[in-house]
């Protein structure tokens, strides 16, 4: 996969709030075709992570998109017209109106562009989630959490993006929605969206990715292909709780050696 186009790609990036650093020194890369999780602890950063990206934060350091190097500050708007889009940890849908309603909502970038193919990609999304087809006349509100998370993937899908960045998707479902919104992420690959996946379910994140990035306290800890941290003993024992030891993390680790 290492021939395939960067699409996203960060180096030394830096997100300070105030005096206290955030992430540090962060260097990523999504390519085309592919799924790269970010997995961590509570407060490592992972949401900052992916608003720097999103242009939602100032951020120093270098980043490109879609092969373009980004000088300075860069509008959200512009980025969702060139291929970015997010899916938030809130999701932040809007309760009052219809599924459908939503869903048109998240073309709307392209319709502003000159675009009419909404009722199309609305088809997509509604192949891709058969459920939001049976209730695409209900308020987003009555929704279920799995079916919030669909609905809130569908809307950003309107926007037809080249890379999506899904921020904890698993949050809150159960057992059974979490495979289906893991199975889902796998789909999207299959359709040609690359995915920049924020997961505190490490074992699910891994299996579902190519590649991993494990972010502790700000900064990059560890770094490989996703079939290469699963089988790792730090992070095995730090996040997939294998081996009879309570959860930790790679720098608390480190300190206690």
């Amino acid at each position: 996969m290492t021939d395939r186009p960067i699409l996203l790609e960060a180096q030394g990036l830096c997100v300070a709030y105030g005096r206290v650093e955030a992430l540090h020194e962060i260097n990523l890369r999504v390519r085309e075709g592919e799924i790269v999780t970010v997995i961590g602890p509570n407060g490592a950063g992972k949401t900052t992570l992916l608003a720097a990206l999103m242009g939602l934060l100032p951020a120093r350091g270098r980043m490109w998109r879609f092969g373009e190097a980004d000088r300075g500050a860069t509008r959200t708007e512009s980025l969702v017209d060139r291929g970015l889009g997010l899916v938030p940890e809130g999701r932040e849908l809007f309760a009052d109106m219809t599924v459908t309603d939503n869903l048109l909502l998240g073309a709307f970038s392209r319709y502003r562009r000159g675009f009419r193919d909404h009722d199309a990609t609305r088809e997509e999304v509604y192949c891709l989630f058969p459920r939001l087809r049976e209730r695409r006349e209900q308020p987003a509100g009555l929704l279920s959490g799995g079916e919030r998370q669909m609905l809130a993937m569908g809307r950003a899908l309107m926007a037809k993006p080249k890379v999506l960045m899904l921020d904890e998707p698993s949050l809150g479902l159960s057992p059974r929605m979490t495979r289906e919104i893991f199975r889902i992420v796998l789909e999207l690959r299959e359709r040609g969206v690359a995915v920049l996946l924020v997961e505190q379910n490490a074992r699910a994140a891994l299996k579902a990715s190519d590649f991993g990035y494990v972010l502790e306290s700000g900064e990059i800890v560890l770094q490989g292909d996703s079939a290469e941290l699963t089988n790792d003993p730090r992070v095995i024992e730090s996040y997939l709780g294998l081996g009879g030891h309570s959860p930790s993390t790679l720098t608390a680790q480190g300190e206690r050696t």
